[in-house]
């Protein structure tokens, strides 16, 4: 599971180092390997270990290609896929295009979303925060039963 946030920078390359908290979790889990997409939902990118790359494919896989909201969801997600290997200073390659779509510059943050990472630019992250923190404190939420059970 990946948990916490972590602020990294983007070097010249557009490299970003993994946490070395994670490093061993991605070897066992992936070799190393990794999967980053666009986000549909927020201004970020996705990173998934292979493994768990896998299971949105065969998923998406199983759903009817006719549908048009299935093709635009797998156009997204899949057209927009980069596979990437962490090297051997724990580093990957975050691919041009990925880094426009997120508004990458030097200064980002790295999320974990149990079993995916999300990659935000820090300003949009801080801002994206506090407008959550803002939406929960006020009780705008609308959440589904599953979270209002939830003990925290």
């Amino acid at each position: 599971m990946f948990r916490g946030t972590s602020a990294i920078n983007l070097d010249a390359k557009g490299r970003i180092a993994i946490p070395s908290r994670y490093r061993d979790e991605l070897d066992e889990r992936s070799e190393g390997r990794l999967v980053i997409t666009i986000d549909l939902n927020s201004p970020c990118l996705s990173i998934y270990p292979l493994s768990e790359w896998e299971r949105v494919e065969t998923q998406l896989s199983r759903l009817p290609s006719m549908s048009e909201d299935v093709r635009r969801m797998t156009r997204l997600l899949v057209g927009n896929a980069v596979d990437v290997e962490l090297d051997s200073a724990g580093r990957i390659l975050i691919p041009q295009m990925l880094r426009a779509h997120a508004r990458l510059n030097k200064h980002a943050v790295l999320a974990g979303q149990l079993h995916k990472f999300q990659l935000w630019d820090e300003n949009e992250w801080n801002r994206t925060v506090a407008e959550d923190l803002s939406v929960v404190a006020a009780g705008q939420t609308d959440l589904p039963d599953e979270l209002m059970n939830l003990v925290l």
